[in-house]
C-alpha cells in the first residue's frame, strides 16, 4: 500500500473520468487522503471518501477562498465553476461535515502571500485577514483533535510564528522551504509534504537531509504532473510512484523503503 496524502478528486478536472481514475488508483493499491480547499469541494471530498474504501478526505477552506475584496483573481478551471476569494469560514458547516468517520484532517488551511494587493496597507489588511481564518480553523483542529494540512506559498515566517503557539501536528504541504526552515517545523512536530514541485524546485538538500520518519509522499493531482508522464498530462495519485522513487534515489535507499516508511509516516499522523 502507498498513501497519497494530498489529491484533489473532488475537482471538475475529473468530472469526465473521475470512476476510471479511482479504479486505477484502487488496482495499484494507492490509498487517497482527498483535500478541499473550500466548503464545495470539502463536502465533495467527504462524499468520494464515504463511497469508496481507499479514499480518506480532508475539509478545510484553502487561503486563497477566503472573502475578501482586497485583490481580484481568476477562477481555476481545474478547480470548478466558482470564483476565488468569495468565501466567509462557517465553522458550523465544516464542524457538521467532520462528523464523516473519513474525515482524517483539517486542510487545506494556511497562508498565501503570492497574489496580494499592490499597495501596503491593503497588503497588512490582506495578511491579516489570511491569519484570522487559519487561527480559526486551526482552533478547529484542535477542537476535533485532527492533524492540519498545511498550505504554505510565500509565507514561512509568518507560518511558523502562528504554529509555535499552537500544539498541532500536521503536514506541510508542498514543501518549497530550505532547509533551515524545513527543520523548524520538522522541530515543531510537522511533516513535509513532497510531490512533483521536486521536478521544478531544486529541494535536493532538503530532501537528502530530512529524516525520512518526517516526509509524507503527494501528488497534489491534477496539479503538478511529473515530467515521465508528460507536460501536458493530468496528474492522478498513481503517479505518486515518481515522488517515491525521487525521494530513494536522493536518499540511496530502495523504493520499497521510502514506501513502507511515508506509508508509516501517513497511517501514524492521520489515524489510518
Amino acid at each position: 500500500m502507498i498513501i497519497d496524502t494530498h489529491s484533489h478528486l473532488n475537482f471538475k478536472a475529473y468530472d469526465n473520468d473521475r470512476d476510471e481514475v479511482i479504479k486505477r488508483t484502487q488496482k495499484e493499491g494507492v490509498v487517497c487522503i482527498d483535500v478541499g480547499t473550500k466548503y464545495e469541494t470539502s463536502k465533495r471530498a467527504v462524499e468520494l471518501a464515504e463511497k469508496n474504501e481507499n479514499i480518506y478526505a480532508a475539509i478545510g477552506m484553502h487561503p486563497i477562498h477566503i472573502k475578501t475584496d482586497l485583490l481580484k483573481l481568476k477562477m481555476d478551471e481545474d478547480e470548478g465553476a466558482f470564483a476565488p476569494l468569495g468565501e466567509e469560514f462557517d465553522k458550523t458547516k465544516y464542524l457538521e461535515l467532520a462528523k464523516s468517520k473519513k474525515v482524517v484532517a483539517i486542510g487545506e488551511i494556511g497562508l498565501d502571500y503570492y497574489y496580494k494587493p499592490k499597495t501596503t496597507a491593503k497588503l497588512e489588511q490582506f495578511k491579516q485577514k489570511q491569519k484570522q481564518v487559519f487561527i480559526q480553523q486551526l482552533e478547529l483542529a484542535q477542537e476535533l483533535n485532527l492533524p492540519v494540512i498545511i498550505h504554505c506559498r510565500m509565507a514561512f515566517k509568518d507560518l511558523y510564528e502562528i504554529l509555535k503557539t499552537k500544539k498541532l501536528t500536521g503536514v506541510i504541504h508542498c514543501f518549497t522551504g530550505n532547509l533551515e526552515e524545513a527543520q523548524q517545523f520538522m522541530d515543531l512536530g510537522f511533516y513535509l509534504g513532497i510531490n512533483g514541485i521536486i521536478f521544478k524546485l531544486d529541494l535536493d538538500e532538503v530532501i537528502k537531509k530530512a529524516l525520512l520518519e518526517k516526509l509524507l509522499v503527494e501528488t497534489d493531482c491534477p496539479y503538478l504532473t511529473p515530467p515521465a508522464e508528460g507536460k501536458e498530462k493530468r496528474n492522478e495519485p498513481i503517479f505518486v510512484k515518481h515522488i517515491i522513487q525521487k525521494i530513494a534515489d536522493l536518499k540511496g535507499i530502495t523504493f520499497d523503503e521510502v514506501a513502507l516508511a511515508t506509508t508509516q509516516n501517513a497511517q501514524k499522523l492521520f489515524g489510518l
